[in-house]
């Protein structure tokens, strides 16, 4: 990486040979996530020229549906009834199932025997009672502080909510996140699934986009120029869509570096918003074994001590042969690769079916999605540090080198972050605010 002196003098021969060459669009959108999708749409709406720029080999970014179907990145369309892409997936057919709300098939408590009818409404009961401590809390304002500091503690299903709501929901536990920013965030409304899954609806809208794959961006000049293995390339203003975890890479010498620098403040809301560790590990049963359970079945269990980190299941997802487990937070970081995160998901599983009965019913090899290990993500989805509840406006409001540079993506979304239909407003709102910076 180079120097400051030899980086400003490179910038500046760019700029002095670029003056004068043809842009290559109005606007360049660097990623064809959820939020550059939406970007290169609504700019060519609004009758703007753009080129989508994508490091990878898909489209789609953190939603991602291969080749069997399974969504191993976002999974539901988050408050359906107000997310943008609810209209746009019936509009193209696309098969929506309702989700419901923290029903659980098989709930254990200690020792694994089956939760007691008793069990389960004061599991409901301390369920109810988390959500409003947190709401009441943030309410009170004051400084911000951990969210665990502002909900129950003690009760014998406090600890089984807390990991539910912190590393599981929110991707990290509830002592390393903003109170502040789970409150402004909290997801309520209905949650649908796509049969065709949310990755192969998104290839579905970029469609017809103009757009460059395996074309990673590696600076950025003057919210005009985006340098690219290919070459540079030239337009009037540039919309980052790429995740905080990548940007925040930029200073170790990887992610994304911009000329001149991006400013205190900018940089200061990257950093306080890192991605959540979340994986997937997905196991495929032989066979017609069902455990009699129904479709969409829930798995989840007590939290047994405090180095305790049970891992949350959905099994057989529009009744297909699959069970999916979800880890979060320290859980998801001690993982180090595929196999250790497999073997982690079998032994939990056995927990409800017996270790000889998930060896011989999923035989298979695991898939697995490690989000943080991979190099254009670097995690989940976004959560706040405690103290940086303000910093997803920042990031939104980033109007930098005359308006021509601009960020989007679930980060920036101030109400439905870490959500798809977030990432997709984000990014029209983004290429609004260009398209009238530009005049």
């Amino acid at each position: 990486m180079p120097d400051g002196r030899n980086g400003d003098s490179r910038a500046g021969l760019n700029r002095s040979r670029l003056a004068s060459s043809a842009l290559d669009a109005d606007v360049l959108v660097v990623g064809a996530g959820a939020a550059g999708i939406a970007a290169a749409r609504r700019l060519r709406e609004l009758g703007r020229s753009c080129l989508v720029l994508e490091a990878g080999a898909r489209v789609g970014g953190r939603a991602w549906t291969d080749a069997a179907g399974l969504d191993l990145g976002a999974s539901w369309l988050h408050v359906a009834e107000h997310n943008p892409l609810t209209p746009l997936a019936r509009t193209l057919g696309f098969t929506l199932h309702d989700d419901g709300r923290r029903q659980r098939d098989l709930l254990l408590a200690h020792g694994g025997r089956l939760a007691t009818p008793e069990e389960r409404a004061a599991y409901d009961a301390a369920c109810e009672a988390w959500e409003a401590a947190a709401a009441t809390h943030a309410a009170m304002g004051g400084p911000d502080i951990p969210l665990a500091e502002a909900v129950p503690r003690g009760g014998p299903w406090d600890a089984t909510v807390t990991h539910w709501f912190g590393a599981i929901i929110n991707g990290i536990e509830a002592t390393r996140s903003s109170l502040q920013d789970y409150a402004a965030t909290l997801l309520e409304g209905q949650n649908l699934q796509l049969r065709e899954g949310i990755g192969t609806l998104l290839a579905r809208l970029a469609e017809g986009l103009p757009l460059r794959l395996a074309t990673p961006a590696l600076r950025i000049i003057d919210g005009q120029v985006v340098e690219t293995p290919a070459g540079p390339l030239q337009a009037r203003a540039v919309i980052v869509t790429v995740s905080t975890g990548v940007l925040a890479d930029a200073p170790a010498g990887g992610g994304l570096r911009f000329d001149p620098p991006l400013p205190a403040e900018v940089r200061a809301a990257i950093a306080g918003l890192p991605l959540a560790p979340v994986m997937k590990v997905a196991l495929r049963v032989v066979g017609e074994e069902r455990f009699g359970l129904r479709p969409f079945a829930r798995l989840s269990r007590m939290v047994e001590g405090a180095e305790d980190r049970p891992i949350s299941w959905m099994l057989w997802p529009f009744g297909r042969p699959w069970a999916v487990g979800y880890l979060g937070g320290r859980l998801a970081e001690s993982m180090p690769d595929a196999g250790t995160a497999e073997a982690a998901a079998r032994a939990e599983l056995a927990r409800y079916f017996g270790a000889e009965t998930v060896a011989r019913s999923f035989p298979e090899a695991a898939t697995v999605a490690h989000w943080a290990a991979d190099p254009l993500f670097r995690g989940g989805y976004s959560y706040a540090r405690v103290g940086a509840a303000g910093a997803r406006a920042v990031l939104a409001g980033a109007a930098l080198a005359e308006g021509r540079l601009r960020f989007a993506g679930e980060a920036c979304h101030s109400r439905y972050a870490g959500t798809v239909g977030g990432a997709w407003d984000s990014g029209v709102r983004a290429a609004e605010a260009t398209h009238a910076a530009l005049g």
